[in-house]
Order: structure tokens, then sequence, then C-alpha cells
């Protein structure tokens, strides 16, 4: 069959394919990274565990939305970014939903994975608890990493904050990340925070905390600020949904009026064009509470800017 370009070649297979891969990329077959990942820049991955929610489950379905949704996130120049990474869809991640420690060893390991293949992984939880073990796995191969945390809770909660089950809860993955040391003193940038913090501990870690004012005050400015602090530095990219208004974002289970527009988060992830992102992650999508699918699209959208910032310049919104 012949087509008239890139993008009708791209849709038809697409459509073809039968199957859903983020944004329509080759889907590999993870079970051995060495070989499913050789060559590509990004492996996008998906995360179905909802096992540390303290509210609303159901986040274990976002890999699923987000990947059907993702096709209308794809334009013409986006395909020429995602062909000119190397992307591929590695499949979900097979965590067993009543077994954290489980997960945690298995998303370590498949992040592992990725990254010993020299390429970035692009996930969709899942809850945030998902963010402890890649960051494990990233701080192992690279040492400590700046963390770009975009959210409306700091997320540095203590166990005794959560009301049971596993300590290593979706409130708390950031608190773990500081005292084991995965994170460089001082480049724990949290953006769009308006629910409170832990202040002894944004003291004892030097923490920069960017409040839902400042981005009020501005996309650009705050932006250049944060790469200004993080240079050069090897940088994770944590996007919890909840960030964003419901408005813009009704499918979460912890929505938090008062957030960033849909214009504003994407602006803030064009923003880290220029700095050395080694990862990103969007969590805490959940469809059920979804309407329009508008969360699921602003994920993958997300995602899709996230991907465009590697070894991009600066591109502030």
């Amino acid at each position: 069959m012949k087509y008239r370009d890139d993008t009708d070649q791209f849709l038809y297979e697409y459509v073809r394919h039968g199957m859903t891969p983020f944004f329509g990329v080759p889907s590999v077959d993870s079970s051995d990274p060495a070989s499913a990942y050789l060559g590509a820049r990004v492996v996008l991955l998906g995360i179905p565990y909802d096992g540390g929610t303290s509210q609303n489950p159901g986040a274990r379905f976002a890999p699923y939305s987000v990947r059907q949704a993702s096709i209308f996130a794809v334009n013409a120049d986006a395909i020429g970014r995602l062909s000119g990474r190397g992307a591929v869809d590695g499949g979900n991640v097979p965590a067993p939903p009543r077994s954290p420690s489980a997960m945690r060893e298995l998303v370590e390991h498949a992040i592992t994975g990725v990254l010993s293949a020299g390429a970035a992984p692009f996930v969709v939880g899942g809850d945030h608890s998902v963010v402890l073990p890649i960051l494990r796995a990233v701080a192992k191969r690279l040492g400590p990493v700046a963390v770009v945390h975009i959210d409306a809770h700091t997320d540095t909660a203590t166990p005794s904050e959560f009301l049971g089950g596993d300590p290593y809860h979706h409130g708390a993955p950031l608190r773990y990340a500081l005292e084991e040391g995965l994170i460089e003193r001082g480049q724990l940038h949290q953006i769009g925070i308006r629910m409170g913090f832990d202040a002894a501990l944004t003291r004892e870690h030097a923490v920069n905390i960017y409040d839902i004012d400042e981005v009020a005050q501005g996309v650009r400015p705050l932006m250049e600020r944060v790469r200004a602090a993080i240079g050069q530095r090897p940088t994770y990219v944590t996007f919890d949904i909840d960030a964003v208004d419901p408005a813009f974002a009704p499918g979460t289970g912890t929505p938090a009026p008062g957030g960033l527009t849909s214009r504003e988060a994407i602006a803030l992830v064009r923003s880290l064009g220029g700095l050395r992102i080694v990862g990103m992650d969007v969590v805490e999508v959940l469809p059920a509470l979804d309407h329009a699918d508008l969360t699921s699209l602003l994920a993958a959208t997300l995602l899709m800017q996230g991907i465009a910032a590697l070894g991009a310049p600066g591109e502030p919104g």
C-alpha cells in the first residue's frame, strides 16, 4: 500500500495493528529488555497498580485508558518526535494488586532493564507509590538525581498519617526517596503544591517548594529558576495529575481544587527542555471518575511533551 506521507503510514499501521500501544509506537516484548529496547531512546511502560491509595482506587486502569486516548495526542509533528527518539511501548509491569513489596521489586527490575538499554523510561501509573522503586532504579544507575515533582501534595507524609495498609503508600514516596538518598540534597523541586508540607523535612533536605501562587505568577519565570537550579544534573520528572485543577482533570482519586490549568500543566512540561531528563511518569489518573477522557488525554499530552523535551533546547511556556 502506498502512503501520502509518514503520517498516513503511521495512522494506518496503528489501526491495522489492532492493539493500542502508547501513541501507536511499536510494541515490543519486554521479557528480554536488552534485545527489545535495542536502539530505543524512550520506553513507554504502564504500571497498573493502585494498592497504595488512601481514598478512591482505580488508578490501576490508567495505562489502558491513557493508551487509548494517546492517539488523539498525536499529530504529524509528534510523530516526528517519537520516531526521532526511537520510542517503543514495553507493555505493562505485571504488578500484583495486593502485594506492595512485589510491586516495588518488579517495577525496579523493569526500570533497570530500560536504563541498562540506554533508554529513558516514560511511565503511566498507577498511584504515586510506584515512583519510589522507579527512583531506586534510577539512583542505582546514576546516583542521586534532581527531581521535578508536579503535584497538589508534597507526598512526604509518614506512615502514621495513612489509615492502615502499606507504609509505602501514595502519600509518602518522596519522603522515602529523600531519606534513602535517591535525590540530591537541594534538588527536589515541588511545583503546584497547595495542601501543606512538612517544614522540618523541607529544611533538612533543602526541598524547593513552588506553591500554586508562584505558578500563577507565571510559568516562564518559575521554570527559568528551576532550570537554573538544576543545571545539567540528571533529572527525573514525576507528575501527579491532581496537580491540575479538577475542572480540567476530573479523573483522579484525590482531587484538589485551585490547581493548574491544562495550559499551565503543558507549559510546565514543555519548559523542561534543556534539562538532562532521564525519565518521567504521570500518575494518579482514575478513569472511572473521568469525563470524556479529559484526564487521560491530558496525561497522554503531558507524556508527549516530556518526550519532546528530551534533548530539546529550553522552551518555556
